[in-house]
């Protein structure tokens, strides 16, 4: 099967999608020979222009929610056979919807997901899920609209707080575009030998070690975590961690890692851990992960917190 790329733009309404997509679709230097297949899921201010594009041949389509499915987007991809596919998704509808629907041979190249600077705030208050939804999965988020009032480093929080593996622009209403360029100190000392973990950094930790995992083969590391057992773990294995909320409360989630010694430890105890950190292959983890090596363990009460947050 032919695999096609998508590139997916991200955002609620009126925060620019169509305006790069249209400007993309113009330049002479975006797939000028190729099949394009232009999607639209939603009824914006601002309307295409298809008599600018410089591509070859071009399908536009636009889809409601109940029109989106496996079984439309396969029947698009055997109609019109594109090359390249740029998703224009709607901002109210979830990732779960989109990932339901994709045919198996479409891939996703890259996303992009836009916000107006000016109304960002507003949705990430009030549509934190949403926000967290776009911003999780995106490769590129993007800032339009900045003004003299416009606050960087709180965008910059909040895209962080989420994920660190995107990079973010800044598009000014003057046309300056800045690159996010705001170094995150992590709130613990990396080169300690321990390197302690005080229970209001967990979630930075977890975060950290999940993306960076490499930075922290050799380490030492101290932090107070909750056991976890099972009867399908490998003799002298458990997992350790804490309860992470990420997004708000419904998505608090279980966030461990695996240990391993011969201590005796019980289900869903608190200890305090001191482990020497090894990235290698384990069952648990399906693959290659950071396995902790226990020096050391002490019981200890419960933290004052129920979960960890950013």
């Amino acid at each position: 099967m032919k695999q096609v790329p998508v590139y997916l733009f991200n955002g609620f309404l009126e925060c620019g999608k169509t305006r790069f997509i249209q400007e993309t679709m113009e330049d002479e230097r975006f797939g000028v020979d190729e099949k394009t297949l232009v999607i639209v899921c939603e009824e914006g201010e601002l309307d295409y222009n298809p008599s600018r594009f410089s591509v070859k041949e071009y399908k536009l389509v636009r889809l409601d929610e109940d029109e989106f499915n496996q079984k439309t987007l396969n029947e698009l991809d055997k109609e019109f056979k594109p090359d390249t596919i740029m998703l224009e998704y709607n901002g109210m509808w979830t990732n779960e919807t989109l990932f339901n629907a994709l045919p198996e041979n479409w891939v996703i190249n890259q996303v992009m997901t836009f916000f107006d600077s000016s109304t960002f705030n507003i949705f990430n208050q009030n549509m934190r899920q949403q926000t967290f939804e776009k911003i999780s999965i995106a490769d590129l988020v993007v800032f339009n609209r900045m003004t003299t009032e416009s606050d960087k480093i709180n965008f910059h929080k909040a895209v962080r707080a989420i994920t660190r593996r995107c990079d973010i622009l800044y598009e000014w209403t003057n046309g300056q575009v800045d690159r996010d360029d705001i170094i995150d100190p992590l709130p613990y000392d990396i080169n300690a030998c321990p390197i302690v973990i005080e229970n209001k950094d967990f979630a930075y930790f977890y975060r950290d070690i999940c993306e960076e995992t490499e930075k922290y083969n050799g380490k030492r590391i101290k932090f107070v975590g909750q056991v976890a057992l099972s009867k399908n773990m490998p003799e002298n294995c458990f997992l350790i961690g804490r309860h992470i909320m990420t997004c708000c409360e419904a998505d608090i989630a279980y966030s461990p890692l695996v240990a391993v010694g011969k201590n005796k430890v019980e289900h869903m105890e608190w200890i305090e851990l001191t482990a020497t950190i090894s990235i290698e292959k384990h069952k648990i983890y399906k693959g290659f992960g950071p396995v902790l090596k226990i020096d050391n363990i002490e019981k200890t009460e419960k933290p004052e917190e129920n979960f960890a947050t950013f």
